[in-house]
């Protein structure tokens, strides 16, 4: 695709440009060379391989408890912000267990228990329309301390959270909407989900943020779309690093479960680039992992994405 740089460029100075520490993550799953964002996702929410499509569980089908899990056990808050509906593999590897990545209903059905303190995402037919079932999770939440409202009763932009325990908004009844075609909350939930946590947070927060759509971008092999989704990325990332030089006390880690539609630039110059993709599927290539804050020279070098969770969890656990 030849791009046009007026359409998806930015003025901003891109906020991945103040990180310095850089590492490199090896991808691969249980049961492919290539992995998939189940698999992936597993493996930085509980440190271990698993098979292509895989929540939650090891190759051989045993469960393992997620680093969010573990958090929340121990009393440290923690969230989840995405693009895609919450029920997606990478959010859904750090509550759910799950052989199956599209049994959105059933993964649906792990949130509740896994009292996760503050929620962004779409998917809200998988909690209270469901196939599989007649259950109303959003009932369930709600009795279990939550405030949960939706993209129709109001608009995020102007959303104020409210000072309740836990919060659940969800963004779109099934995939939110790409970045180019109005949605733009992620920043903003980002921020308001550091507020949030932080302000209740005696022992510490952890939070997942994903740019969901960056990887449907690739898929569809459509270089605008990954570009302004990385825009709308980038932007959270910098709501994420400005509380963290604020802060002084919170570690934070970029990276990405995979590559998807192997992206390169041919050519160009100065407003326009030729972009050209290998594949509509993912591809095998190894992972940066970009890392600011205390303990972040501990993600230098290559490694395994196993061990992402491992040097997490001795920060934030141990």
């Amino acid at each position: 695709n030849q791009l046009s740089a007026a359409m998806y460029s930015t003025t901003e100075p891109l906020a991945m440009e103040r990180i310095k520490t850089i590492g490199i993550h090896k991808s691969h799953s249980a049961d492919d060379l290539i992995t998939d964002s189940a698999a992936g996702a597993t493996a930085f929410a509980s440190g271990v391989k698993t098979n292509n499509s895989y929540l939650g569980l090891d190759a051989a089908g045993k469960k393992h408890t997620s680093l969010l899990r573990q958090a929340g056990s121990q009393g440290i808050k923690t969230g989840l912000v995405v693009s895609s509906t919450i029920v997606h593999a990478t959010p859904a590897a750090f509550f759910a267990y799950n052989t199956n990545r599209n049994a959105y209903d059933s993964i649906a059905a792990d949130l509740p228990d896994a009292r996760v303190d503050f929620i962004v995402g779409g998917g809200k037919k998988y909690f209270d329309r469901r196939k599989d079932d007649t259950l109303n999770l959003i009932t369930r939440m709600r009795e279990q301390g939550y405030f949960v409202t939706d993209y129709f009763e109001q608009d995020y932009a102007s959303w104020a959270v409210p000072d309740v325990p836990r919060v659940a908004f969800f963004t779109a009844d099934g995939d939110p909407l790409p970045a180019v075609h109005g949605r733009d909350y992620l920043p903003k939930a980002s921020a308001d989900a550091l507020n949030f946590l932080s302000r209740r947070a005696r022992k510490g927060f952890f939070l997942m943020i994903e740019g969901s759509q960056i990887d449907w971008g690739g898929h569809a092999n459509d270089a605008g779309y990954v570009i302004s989704e990385m825009i709308d990325f980038d932007r959270a990332v910098r709501a994420v690093l400005d509380f963290a030089e604020r802060d002084g006390n919170t570690l934070v880690v970029i990276t990405g479960d995979h590559d998807a539609g192997g992206l390169t630039i041919n050519g160009g110059k100065q407003g326009d680039l030729v972009c050209q993709f290998s594949t509509v599927k993912h591809t095998g290539g190894c992972i940066p992992v970009y890392a600011y804050g205390p303990g972040a020279e501990t993600f230098s070098g290559i490694y395994d994405n196993t061990q992402i969770y491992h040097k997490l969890k001795k920060l934030l656990l141990n």
